[in-house]
Formats: C-alpha cells, structure tokens, sequence
C-alpha cells in the first residue's frame, strides 16, 4: 500500500525585501515572497523518506493567496508529485490557530499516513503549527527532528537538545516536524523545474473543505496583533581612533554601556 507523505509549506515575504503590515494590521502578501526556507527542509525530508519506501506518494499543501502557487511549484520542482493550495479572501487575517483548522483539514482530505512540518515559519516563527495539527487530527507528534525516517509502520527520529539527544517513535499516522539540522534541501533540477509544470495542483475553498467563514480570519483566530512599530533605522557605528588609547577607549565604550 502506497506511503501517502503530506507536506505543510507556507508562502512568506521575502526577507531580503520590504516587509510590513497592512492598514488593519495583518502581513501585507503583496510583497514578493517564497517558499519558506524552514519548509525547505521538510520537503526535503518527505522526499527522501518516499525514497526509501517502496512505493510513496508526496503532496504539497499551502493555505494562502494566489501567488503562494510559487511556493507549491518550488516543491514540486524539488520532486513533490502534487500539490493542493486552499485559497480564500474569507482566510486573510486568519492566525496559526484558525490556520491549523484549514490545513488539518485538507490533510484529512488529500489522505495521509505522515505530516511533514517544519520546524517554525520564517515570517511568525511560532513553531506551534504541527502541534495543533496533530491536536486536530488526533494523532501522535514527534516534532523538532534533525533525524527522520520510516519503517513497518512507524517513524521514529532523533531530537537533539542542549543536554541530550532524544530517540523518539509513533506509530502511523503522524505529524512531524524537522529542523534545520535535518539535512541540506535539494536544488530544483532543470528537469525537475520542466516537470513541476505539468504537475497536478489541486485548488480548494473553504466551502471545500466544510469550514465556516466564521472559524476563520479575526473573527476566527484566537490571538492578533495589537500595535506594530517599523524597526529603527541603522546608525552609524561610533569611531575610535586610535592614538595610543584605543584599547582604554573601547573598554570605556563597553563600560558605559554596561557590557563589561
């Protein structure tokens, strides 16, 4: 019986651009965005986990506006057989929690024997999403793996912490998570680039998935953001020269901020 391998990705602003909230104070998608490098990671491993199975299936499932498709056609170029994108404008403003719903979800509807997370987001980085998709779906969590495989119908993985190393194991189905730690994702191949395009990308709605708009959004969110405040402009360092005192002079610097 075929592995069936789901992966939750999320499509986020790109780091290297202009971030900000919008006027009601939820993420502004209109900036260009990516795949999130974190979800890298655990398509990377979901792969290499249908790899050495003998016969698996890996689908790639996002929640978010028309342009998250990029995201889903980065991991399909990576080698993902199919992907489903729920998009909806009832969703905007929705928060992990809400998101879980959603994702948990079209989880249940594509079918499942593991979900693969990653270890956080790279634009909220709670790190709290796998948790509450195991909670909806009622199944295990073995999440913060730098370590993951499958086998006679259980995963089993390592976590590595700052006091030890743990062996964790569930049996299917599961919801994991990876870290960084886990192994270097892939480069999408021309090849693979070419086929991702021909690909199967399933589009759903809420009405799809027998969700309401009210247990979306901010009406359906438990948390939200109150304020924000752009970050400060950089400054300019401060010179010392050094005329013999420099080492006195820094250690002045450092004092006076209390560093030392």
């Amino acid at each position: 019986m075929s592995l069936k391998i789901v992966v939750c990705v999320k499509y986020v602003p790109d780091a290297t651009g202009d971030r900000g909230f919008t006027e009601d104070l939820t993420t502004d998608r209109e900036s260009e965005g990516l795949l999130s490098e974190l979800d890298e990671y655990a398509v990377e491993q979901a792969l290499r986990i249908a790899e050495d199975a003998d016969d698996a299936e890996v689908t790639v499932v996002t929640a978010g506006p028309e342009d998250a498709n990029d995201a889903l056609r980065k991991a399909l170029s990576m080698g993902a057989d199919k992907a489903v994108h729920i998009e909806d404008e009832d969703m905007v403003g929705s928060d992990v929690f809400a998101t879980s719903l959603v994702l948990a979800k079209a989880v249940e509807h594509v079918g499942y024997d593991l979900v693969v997370c990653g270890m956080a987001s790279t634009d909220g980085a709670m790190g709290v999403l796998p948790a509450l998709l195991a909670e909806r779906l009622q199944v295990p969590q073995v999440t913060l793996l730098s370590e993951v495989s499958v086998a006679e119908g259980e995963v089993t993985g390592r976590r590595d912490g700052d006091a030890a190393t743990e062996r964790l194991q569930a049996a299917l189905p599961a919801v994991v998570s990876v870290t960084d730690q886990s192994g270097e994702a892939r480069y999408p191949s021309f090849k693979g680039i070419m086929a991702a395009k021909k690909k199967p990308v399933e589009s759903l709605d809420l009405e799809d998935l027998d969700i309401e708009t009210e247990q979306v959004g901010p009406e359906g969110s438990r948390t939200k953001v109150e304020s924000a405040t752009p970050r400060p402009a950089r400054t300019a360092g401060e010179v010392v020269t050094d005329e013999g005192d420099g080492a006195e002079k820094l250690a002045a610097f450092l004092a006076e901020r209390k560093f030392v």
